[in-house]
């Protein structure tokens, strides 16, 4: 993590968050690092539908159309947050930590994660098979932290 911020830093690069299942984990595991004010701007927590609309400005016509657990809102998400925050690296996040929740089309531990670093977009799809809710929101948070430092 340390790496990460001052990779960050180096590349004079700003970070921003939109999270939902993680509820502010990536934000609290970046800001716990000395030095993270010079690279992180802005974490929001979109938890409910309302918030990714009202706050995020999702089209409310793809949560209904595909829910707020797929690869179309997670999108969404990363490109309304960029507008926000005018970071040049947005993460999104949005899936099922469980326990309860999850469907056969969408089970506990599937998780998208959506990277826009200036205006290349990499959406990934992930299921943690971890058994805990805990445990699901600390591998999404790792999985999201590497995939950026693999794209700066």
């Amino acid at each position: 993590m340390k790496d990460l911020v001052k990779k960050l830093n180096n590349k004079k690069l700003k970070i921003s968050f939109a999270e939902s299942c993680t509820g502010g984990m990536l934000a609290s595991t970046i800001t716990s690092i000395s030095g993270a004010s010079k690279v992180f701007g802005l974490g929001l927590v979109t938890y409910s539908n309302e918030a990714k609309i009202n706050i995020l400005k999702v089209n409310k016509k793809i949560i209904q159309k595909y829910g707020a657990v797929s690869a179309e809102c997670c999108e969404a998400m990363v490109k309304c947050l960029s507008k926000l925050s005018k970071a040049q690296i947005n993460v999104s996040i949005t899936g099922v930590a469980g326990p309860n929740g999850g469907t056969k089309k969408k089970p506990v531990g599937l998780v998208y994660i959506g990277v826009k670093k200036y205006n290349k977009i990499l959406i990934t799809k992930n299921i943690f098979k971890h058994k805990t809710r805990n445990g699901i929101q600390k591998a999404t948070a790792n999985r999201a932290l590497k995939i950026v430092y693999s794209l700066i």
